[in-house]
C-alpha cells in the first residue's frame, strides 16, 4: 500500500437502537455531559465483520461463536505441527517462528490484518496491530433515549397461571433521530506488516457502504439505519500531506443544538440537516457529488463514496 488514507464516515439512525449499553440497562449509549449519542469503534467493526462474513468474501477471525483456541491451533498445526499442544500456549523462542504464526494469521484471516488482534489465548498466536483503526461515532446533537413497554400475549409454561404470564414483560429502547459523525485511518506502514492490500481497503469500504443492509434486527428495523456519507482522503505518498485532523474539520455539521430550525423541532431525518453541512465553506453536494473525486491539492485528493 502506497498511500495514506484518512475517512469520514456519517450514518443515522431512526426509532432505533443503534448500540445498547449493557452496563445501563441496553440503554442507548450517550455522552453524559454533552447528551451526544455514541456508539464503540468495536461496534462498527462488527458490522463490517458480519457483512464480509455473510457475504463469503474473506474469513473472520472473531466470528459469532468462533472457538478461537481452535483457529490458533490450526495456524501451530500449520507453522510447528511438531511441538506439542502443552507448550503452544507459549511464544515460540524462535522469533521466525513467531513471526510466522502472526502472518498465517494474518493471511488466513480478514479482520486479524485489518483491525489487528490480541491472540494470546490458551494457545498462543501473538498480537497483531491493525492498519486500520476508528474512532468513537458520536451524533451531531444531543439524543433524546425513549423508552417503551413491552408486553406479550402468550404464556410459555404449563405449570403457572396464563394471566401471570402475560402483560408487560420488559421495557425497548431507541433513539428518536441521530445522525452519527466517525473517523478512520488507514496506516500504510501496518499494512506492509499485516499484507493489508489496496483490494482489502475496497473490501472494507464496501462493507462500510453496506453495513446496515443485512443488520436488521428487533432493535434495528429494516430502514431504521442507513450510510448517509463516507468520504476518503486519499494522500499520493505514505506519509500524507496534512494531519488527519486538519482534514475532518473541514467537513462541518451545524447542530439543531446551537442554531434551532425555524420552528424549533429537533431533526427526525436526514433531509433535516440539508444546507447545515458544508466542506470549505460550501454545501458538501456542491463541493462533491457522490462517486466524484476532487483534487484538494497538496496531494490529496477527495472520494466521496456515498
Amino acid at each position: 500500500m502506497n498511500h495514506r488514507y484518512d475517512f469520514i464516515y456519517l450514518f443515522d439512525a431512526q426509532d432505533a437502537n443503534p448500540n445498547g449499553d449493557p452496563d445501563a440497562g441496553n440503554l442507548p449509549r450517550v455522552d453524559t455531559e454533552s447528551g451526544q449519542g455514541l456508539i464503540t469503534d468495536v461496534c462498527l467493526k462488527r458490522k463490517v465483520r458480519d457483512y464480509i462474513d455473510l457475504t463469503g468474501t474473506a474469513r473472520i477471525y472473531v466470528q459469532s461463536r468462533a472457538v478461537l483456541n481452535a483457529r490458533n491451533n490450526d495456524a501451530w498445526e500449520a507453522i510447528s505441527p511438531e511441538t506439542p499442544q502443552n507448550k503452544r500456549n507459549e511464544r515460540p523462542k524462535d522469533e521466525q517462528k513467531a513471526e510466522a504464526l502472526r502472518q498465517w494469521m494474518c493471511k488466513n484471516y480478514f479482520d486479524v490484518r485489518t483491525f489487528g488482534a490480541v491472540m494470546t489465548n490458551e494457545i498462543n498466536c501473538g498480537q497483531v496491530r491493525g492498519p486500520i483503526q476508528l474512532g468513537f461515532s458520536r451524533s451531531i446533537d444531543p439524543i433524546f433515549q425513549a423508552e417503551h413497554t413491552i408486553s406479550v400475549c402468550a404464556a410459555r409454561k404449563e405449570d403457572k397461571t396464563i394471566d401471570s404470564q402475560i402483560g408487560i414483560q420488559g421495557r425497548k429502547f431507541t433513539v428518536p433521530y441521530a445522525l452519527y459523525q466517525t473517523h478512520g485511518f488507514v496506516n500504510p506502514f501496518l499494512a506492509a506488516q499485516t499484507g493489508f492490500s489496496e483490494d482489502d481497503l475496497e473490501l472494507f469500504f464496501t462493507a462500510l457502504e453496506q453495513a446496515f443492509q443485512f443488520d436488521q434486527s428487533a432493535a434495528r428495523p429494516a430502514g431504521s439505519m442507513a450510510p448517509r456519507g463516507l468520504l476518503v482522503f486519499k494522500h499520493d505518498n505514505q506519509l500524507g500531506h496534512a494531519p488527519s485532523h486538519t482534514l475532518f474539520d473541514r467537513l462541518k455539521i451545524e447542530s439543531f443544538d446551537k442554531s434551532p430550525s425555524e420552528d424549533g423541532k429537533p431533526p427526525r431525518q436526514f433531509a433535516d440537516y440539508a444546507g447545515r453541512i458544508t466542506f470549505d465553506g460550501q454545501p458538501l453536494d456542491d463541493f462533491i457529488k457522490s462517486g466524484e473525486s476532487k483534487d484538494l491539492g497538496n496531494g490529496i485528493t477527495l472520494i466521496r463514496r456515498i
